[in-house]
């Protein structure tokens, strides 16, 4: 067994607390702001709700998993789509929604185990809904990258920008090494920023306008705004819980192993997801994206073997003091939409590759016809653009629809793999490791 450098309930030295705190939000920090870039929520808000749905989280795990949380991939086309139906008030509506799902999952593990979770998200289907996840953003990040955003005519000093950020962001993530490896995207980003500099594509007028002590623009229910219920928006936002369950029972598992304790069974998957839950509730109830945990971060605790939730904890209270300096906020609302779509086609890629991966490492044969049919009709019904208009208010469209239509055809076809229990798959993750 390799021993931690700091364990999970250990206070580092005042020294290297802040230095230590400060890479966690590095690791988080391109990801995090780049959702609300891409789906018109405030990159400030999403900091706020980033740091405290992590500070609301250590609370709930009692302070035993070194989890940080931040804005969720896998909800950006569905936001788009609940802003583009409600606005962003109608985004929180949907992300409250998930949240509560997420609550609502968390007590019936609690009370009946996760197994039952695992017969419904099996690999098969969670694999091919998070293939159609990133490859129906495709054509969102192409557009970015080569398309100018008041026009939408092909503009060449865009399409530059967008190959030099996309260019940097992938030599970062490949040749860089130690604390810079885990910055491709921040490290991309700048590259992209310099080169839109360079085009002319850059505005500092929100930046000299702005003060250094800013109020972020939060949407708050009965305060900014009168909810609404929207049938269509539930229809759009709380399936993709299902796959981001998955994704976070993943995760949880990825820790266990980098912290060598079952964090499934302690302090328990319940409280983790209820903790998720609760943080994606407490961003919908201000004006931020959904959270989730983030596997960068997951990527620092294993390279630095610095355990501590003091640390996750310091990252949080950054996160939620940048939020608030405006001179911040300005700035990064003046990366050109060129820059975002260079990084876009790589992440975007990234999920769609992590699909895949989830089929390869849980060694799913898609030469059985079953597993075959269930993965095709899944890809082609969410990137095809699929809808079921329910009635004139409800539609279950693209991901939502393609995830329902996995499960359904996961229950009824004949031949199911038998289901690990979490005790098994974690040792079976941690024998693989030893290996």
């Amino acid at each position: 067994m390799t021993q931690e450098t700091i364990g999970i309930r250990e206070m580092p030295k005042k020294t290297q607390w802040f230095i230590l705190s400060l890479q966690h939000l590095f690791a988080m920090f391109g990801a995090t702001i780049l959702v609300p870039l891409l789906t018109g929520l405030s990159p400030a808000v999403a900091l706020v709700s980033s740091g405290l749905g992590t500070l609301s989280y250590l609370l709930i795990t009692k302070g035993q998993i070194p989890a940080y949380l931040g804005s969720s991939f896998a909800f950006i086309a569905p936001v788009i789509a609940a802003v583009g139906i409600g606005g962003p008030e109608g985004a929180m509506f949907g992300s409250f929604l998930a949240g509560v799902l997420y609550g609502l999952v968390a007590l019936i593990i609690r009370a009946a185990g996760v197994r039952w979770l695992m017969v419904l998200l099996p690999p098969i289907v969670v694999g091919p809904v998070i293939m159609v996840i990133g490859l129906g953003l495709a054509a969102t990040a192409v557009d970015m990258a080569m398309l100018h955003p008041e026009t939408d005519a092909y503009s060449t000093p865009h399409m530059l920008t967008a190959a030099v950020t996309l260019a940097v962001t992938i030599t970062a993530s490949i040749f860089f090494r130690g604390f810079f490896r885990l910055l491709p995207i921040i490290s991309g980003i700048a590259a992209g920023y310099a080169a839109a500099l360079y085009t002319g594509l850059v505005d500092f007028t929100p930046v000299l306008e702005a003060g250094w002590i800013e109020m972020p623009s939060f949407l708050i229910p009965f305060v900014t705004y009168e909810p609404a219920f929207n049938w269509t928006i539930a229809a759009i936002m709380v399936p993709i819980a299902a796959v981001t369950l998955a994704e976070h029972i993943g995760d949880q598992m990825v820790l266990s192993k980098v912290v060598e304790k079952n964090l499934l069974k302690k302090p328990g998957l319940h409280r983790s997801i209820f903790g998720d839950g609760a943080a994606t509730i407490i961003s919908s109830l201000i004006g931020g994206p959904p959270n989730t945990t983030y596997g960068e971060n997951i990527g620092v605790v294993a390279l630095t073997r610095v355990f501590s939730v003091f640390v996750i904890g310091g990252a949080a209270v950054f996160a939620v003091l940048f939020g608030f300096i405006g001179k911040v906020s300005a700035f990064i609302s003046t990366i050109p939409t060129a820059v975002m779509g260079g990084v876009s086609i790589l992440l975007f890629g990234i999920i769609a590759a992590n699909g895949l991966r989830m089929l390869i490492d849980n060694q799913v044969d898609l030469g059985r016809k079953r597993n075959l049919v269930i993965s095709s009709v899944i890809l082609v019904i969410g990137i095809g653009g699929a809808f079921i208009q329910v009635t004139d208010e409800i539609q279950i469209a693209g991901v939502a629809l393609a995830t329902l239509i996995g499960i359904t055809l996961n229950l009824i076809l004949p031949g199911r793999d038998p289901v690990p229990s979490e005790e098994e798959v974690f040792q079976e993750n941690n024998s693989d490791s030893a290996a």
